[in-house]
């Protein structure tokens, strides 16, 4: 489908989702951010769903501001993929050993890593930047300096909610690695500050929701805050990356006879900022829930543990600033999932999956989601399909 524009205060909101299908509270966000007065620019993502003052799934381009609550909590987080030369010839039946390997090499949910991962120890991995990346740890928020050594542990870890580690099979039987995360508790903790300071300015007093403040250009707040924005950004690349690479060694040592090879990882935020050039104009562009989907470069829209996901190649769609939904997005919230469906439904929708089946993550059942089939029609003037990819084995936290 091609996009449908609703009317907004100060820019139109361009939905490439049916409006009849987006739960009013989120209705009302979208309409909250086009009042904003530095905004340029609102799409929409078939995904689109109600978050934190603005939607996930949204793409907001403003002029000389940036809204913190509009980047999300989880700083960041987006997937990282990598095709492999192991088919399904090469797989056993029981997948279950493979699972635990992999749990056993990263941690996950709340768990950190005892002893800090040295990346240069690690196959394959780009480690050029890494050493900056600590030394400016000093130049972000003091309010997060006591969290250095979490921050250093946790590096490499996957966390839990929708965040995940997976080992798939495309439709042509090759075997793919997939993993979801972000910058773990040092990214939550930065946005949670920065929004608390971006609420006590004066420009921000009279705004429909105090959750959409905003940092203004040439300001200390904004300097402070894109600082720390970018550094959780680099943070959030890098433990996709160390992760990747302990991935790979479990499957290079499960697979020895193999001699399993990977192709480049393909890798993409889905919370972050970026600064782009639209219509003659430098613009800040947010994108919560959503992907760079610039002509000819690759990204990846997953779905829920037992439903598939996509490699996809972006289309270079202007109308919404070269962007792609970040996944299927959730249809009902987590204790609305906790209380419809059981641990048997999560049995059943999971069918043929290795993963966890227990009550600890029942809020993930597939039904919680869009239908990932119906979000990639949605948007096929934003990104043309690759390949689709099928779980056999989801670890998540």
């Amino acid at each position: 489908m091609s996009y449908v524009e609703m009317p907004g205060a100060r820019v139109g909101i361009r939905m490439w989702a049916d409006p009849a299908t987006v739960e009013g509270g989120a209705l009302r966000q979208l309409h909250n951010v086009a009042t904003l007065p530095w905004i340029k620019g609102l799409a929409v993502m078939p995904d689109v769903h109600y978050g934190k003052g603005a939607t996930v799934g949204s793409v907001i381009a403003m002029h000389g501001a940036v809204c913190p609550a509009a980047v999300g909590v989880d700083i960041g987080c987006g997937m990282s993929a990598v095709r492999t030369s192991l088919t399904a010839d090469d797989l056993p039946g029981d997948l279950s050993r493979l699972r635990s390997k992999i749990e056993e090499a990263i941690p996950v949910g709340f768990s950190m890593h005892g002893d800090l991962v040295d990346p240069r120890r690690l196959h394959g991995f780009p480690t050029a930047g890494w050493d900056d990346l600590w030394s400016r740890f000093d130049g972000i928020a003091e309010a997060v300096h006591f969290r250095r050594d979490r921050a250093a542990r946790q590096m490499g870890s996957l966390g839990g909610g929708n965040h995940f580690i997976e080992f798939c099979l495309d439709q042509a039987g090759a075997v793919w690695l997939m993993l979801h995360s972000g910058s773990r508790n040092i990214g939550k903790e930065l946005a949670e500050y920065h929004i608390g300071e971006a609420r006590k300015l004066p420009h921000n007093q009279g705004l429909v929701d105090r959750d959409l403040a905003v940092f203004t250009a040439d300001t200390p707040q904004m300097a402070a805050y894109r600082n720390d924005l970018f550094w959780a950004q680099e943070y959030a690349k890098y433990n996709r990356a160390i992760m990747m690479a302990l991935f790979q060694d479990v499957v290079r040592r499960e697979f020895r006879k193999a001699k399993v090879a990977f192709e480049p990882v393909i890798s993409c935020h889905h919370n972050y900022v970026a600064e782009e050039r639209y219509d003659g104009m430098d613009l800040l562009v947010t994108r919560k829930g959503a992907i760079r989907a610039g002509s000819g470069e690759y990204g990846i829209i997953p779905g829920s543990m037992g439903t598939g996901s996509y490699i996809v190649k972006g289309l270079g769609n202007e109308a919404s600033f070269n962007s792609a939904s970040h996944g299927a997005g959730r249809r009902m919230s987590r204790n609305a999932a906790k209380r419809r469906f059981s641990t048997r439904d999560l049995e059943d929708q999971t069918r043929g999956v290795e993963c966890r089946k227990d009550a600890g993550v029942v809020d993930e059942i597939p039904a919680a989601y869009k239908p990932i089939e119906q979000v990639i029609d949605q948007q096929r003037d934003l990104v043309e399909v690759v390949a689709k990819l099928r779980q056999l084995v989801c670890v998540k936290g």
